[in-house]
């Protein structure tokens, strides 16, 4: 069946079967290469460009490369069912690379796979590969690249060769095809090019923290052992549950430390985090001196910063029992004591040993005044 392609319709893409060898300077390694063709349908406009794989991460960046070259968006890419583009292979159903398809969504445009086992679907591109083979990697096979972007230069300029050659059976070159098809009919590129991503499930940990590559990110702590999707770019990491973000973190390339937001925690772990020894002498300064002295007595005398912590805390926190003045004059007595230490506090109080170090503040009254009583006058 003879197709009819409409300007600005689809590009068909696809990798070619020769390899161009990349030579590392150094250590005489030799990589093969692959090689990324694109094709506009109605035009035959071509882009190629070398890649070390044909992995995701390639496959997505030659997309964005091509799209580039191209100054416009298709409405629609044709691929074939290669693993980075295709998840599930498919006459009438087939299941699209999460990463793959975000990328078409960036560029409001839609991927159309193949169907598979059947080249004829995607022949235009099937028929570039083979134009690329003959008029770009047959001209270089003689020449040794020391580095992809070397390689890729000299590829670009070969394909302005292949865009600019006059079709004799056409009577016009590629690119003239395409400036008066193509062009005109493509949507705009969005202002930022896509930005490599990729997507994956995981199961928040009791600690809300999610695992990327050996760093740990913090998600709200209501959603402990749920199932999320964790989108991954070089730059930041994106945390979605049932299609809404529920967080937002720099990526970080440290192994193994965590990366917490301050309101993802619980409140009892943020009131925690955030007690410092500066923190905690300021609460003690608002009970009175005495208690001051006391904490910083306690953080002297613990071993590991994080008991004295504890100790403190659980001082201060007997102020809603007791009150701030009963505490005041605990922390007095337990100083006077040399007993500087929770129990010895919480006993202090328990036993009501602190009302002897009470500060007397009843103020002297005046005499009372009354016709039944005699007064110290009488008696003398």
């Amino acid at each position: 069946m003879r197709q009819t392609h409409t300007a600005g319709e689809k590009l068909f893409v696809d990798f070619a079967g020769d390899t161009v060898p990349v030579f590392d300077g150094l250590t005489g390694e030799v990589r093969a290469t692959k090689i990324f063709v694109a094709v506009m349908g109605a035009s035959n406009y071509t882009f190629a460009q070398a890649r070390f794989s044909e992995a995701l991460p390639d496959w997505i960046g030659a997309h964005v490369d091509a799209l580039t070259f191209l100054g416009g968006v298709p409405k629609a890419l044709v691929c074939d069912n290669l693993k980075a583009g295709v998840t599930t292979a498919s006459r009438y159903e087939p299941g699209v690379n999460r990463t793959y398809q975000d990328l078409a969504a960036h560029y409001g445009t839609t991927i159309m796979p193949a169907r598979p086992r059947k080249p004829r679907d995607k022949a235009k591109v099937e028929a570039a590969v083979l134009v690329v083979q003959r008029w770009i990697l047959a001209r270089l096979r003689d020449r040794r690249f020391f580095s992809l972007a070397e390689l890729n230069v000299a590829i670009r300029i070969l394909v302005n060769d292949l865009n600019a050659r006059l079709m004799r059976k056409l009577g016009a070159s590629r690119r003239e095809f395409f400036d008066t098809i193509d062009r005109s009919a493509l949507m705009p590129l969005p202002a930022e090019p896509y930005q490599y991503a990729e997507w994956r499930r995981a199961r928040v940990a009791p600690d809300y923290h999610v695992e990327v590559q050996g760093h740990f990110y913090s998600v709200p702590s209501r959603m402990i052992r749920q199932i999320v999707e964790v989108r991954a770019t070089e730059a930041t990491i994106e945390v979605f549950h049932r299609g809404t973000r529920i967080a937002s973190h720099a990526r970080s390339g440290v192994k193994h430390p965590h990366t917490t937001i301050p309101e993802h925690m619980p409140s009892a772990h943020r009131r925690y985090a955030f007690w410092t020894p500066g923190r905690l002498l300021a609460a003690a300064e608002k009970i009175g001196p005495s208690t001051v002295a006391l904490c910083e007595a306690i953080m002297r005398t613990k071993p590991h910063p994080e008991q004295g912590f504890r100790s403190c805390l659980g001082i201060l926190r007997m102020e809603k029992t007791y009150g701030a003045r009963r505490l005041e004059a605990a922390c007095r007595r337990g100083i006077s004591i040399g007993s500087a230490s929770y129990r010895s506090i919480a006993s202090i109080l328990k036993t009501g040993l602190d009302k002897a170090f009470l500060p007397d503040t009843t103020p002297d009254a005046d005499p009372i005044q009354h016709g039944n009583i005699r007064g110290r006058g009488y008696y003398h």
